[in-house]
């Protein structure tokens, strides 16, 4: 026996729980997720949670000649403010969308997902809130929650802290890829409502309410019944279901998740070399919330264009003629899209143009944003 070491072999000593790790945590914690898991489960899964690799059956999702479309994301510092506020049931949803909304904008299926999650010392209650979030996510878009990981690293994370990534897969026939290609000029860029501030731009956020020392738990605004801290973290819009059925019906020439970077840098993305998108706020009212973000940190047209995604959470290029079927799309899926302006041909070097010549948005003066091809 060495030093520290005990001889009873009825109740030995557990050295990596007194090191910070807790296996029967981890074990009590899969066991818990276990039934929200088995719910996300969708035609190709096979097995179930616990091996040491999740299995999905391909061809039995009836693909002829289907390409693997992947995408992986976190949370950011949002995660922080749950933390923070104790509101953590959204957080899971906010992994998954930020993944599923990303490949779908290729016209891909989400099939199955894997969640990351690193902690200090697990909370067992605390995670299976967040992964039965992720599970509900996932069954939400169509998709199974297949693994995970769930690593307790003391040391690295501090109490009560954790980190979260997640991981999807899908699938598009290869003739039925979504790459913005077909986009031309004359084609109308709408957009598809946000729930709030979804998952970019909390470092900022952060800042602005230290810096106005705002009480998280005063009403928030606008004519809400949610606190501020109830509205920050309303989680991210799922736009999975709405956006395949466009796409199956043939309606869109281009999709476009905004996240970082927001309206001005996102949009270009998904055009063709030689086309600008041309984007009027006078067309929709900013979110209180966000105009009070502006106020509160003296923010810009521009600052919020490309750091926020300012009401809108997806952008759907369509033909003109198409803007009729698209509203009764997306009136099916509960989303009532909203015409943010269009495509044109690019002058210069302008790649996206965001335009409030009325000041619908309330900033104090008209202003106008360019986005900017590298020379």
């Amino acid at each position: 026996m060495g030093p520290g070491m005990t001889a009873s072999s009825d109740n030995p000593p557990d050295h990596y729980k007194a090191a910070g790790v807790d296996i029967a945590a981890g074990n009590a914690l899969v066991k818990k997720i276990g039934p929200a898991a088995k719910a996300s489960t969708r035609t190709g899964v096979m097995g179930g949670i616990g091996g040491f690799g999740g299995l999905f059956d391909l061809q039995a999702c009836g693909y002829t000649d289907p390409v693997l479309v992947a995408g992986t994301d976190g949370v950011g510092t949002k995660l922080l403010l749950a933390q923070k506020t104790g509101l953590h049931g959204g957080i899971g949803q906010d992994l998954v969308a930020m993944c599923v909304n990303d490949i779908v904008v290729q016209g891909a299926e989400p099939l199955f997902f894997l969640d990351y999650a690193a902690t200090g010392a697990l909370d067992v209650d605390q995670m299976a809130e967040v992964i039965a979030g992720v599970a509900q996510a996932c069954t939400a878009s169509g998709c199974a929650l297949i693994g995970g990981e769930t690593a307790e690293m003391p040391g690295l994370y501090g109490p009560g802290h954790y980190d979260l990534a997640g991981f999807c897969v899908g699938a598009v026939e290869r003739d039925r890829i979504l790459t913005g290609a077909t986009i031309a000029d004359g084609d109308l860029i709408y957009g598809l409502k946000s729930s709030g501030v979804h998952s970019n731009g909390f470092s900022l956020v952060r800042r602005l309410l230290e810096a106005s020392a705002i009480d998280l738990d005063a009403p928030a605004p606008g004519e809400t019944r949610k606190s501020w801290a109830e509205a920050l973290m309303e989680p991210t819009q799922l736009y999975v279901k709405a956006c395949l059925d466009l796409h199956k019906a043939g309606l869109v020439t281009g999709l476009a998740h905004i996240t970082g970077g927001g309206l001005l840098e996102n949009i270009p993305r998904v055009l063709p070399n030689g086309l600008c998108a041309h984007i009027d706020a006078a067309n929709w009212a900013l979110p209180p919330l966000f105009a009070a973000l502006a106020k509160m940190g003296g923010l810009s047209g521009r600052d919020l264009a490309r750091t926020f995604n300012c009401g809108i959470g997806m952008a759907v290029i369509i033909r003109p003629g198409h803007a009729d079927a698209v509203h009764q799309h997306c009136s099916a899926h509960g989303f009532e899209p909203v015409l943010l302006g269009t495509v044109a041909a690019r002058i210069d070097a302008a790649l996206c143009v965001v335009d409030d010549t009325s000041d619908t948005w309330g900033l104090g003066a008209p202003w106008r944003a360019v986005h900017e091809a590298e020379q």
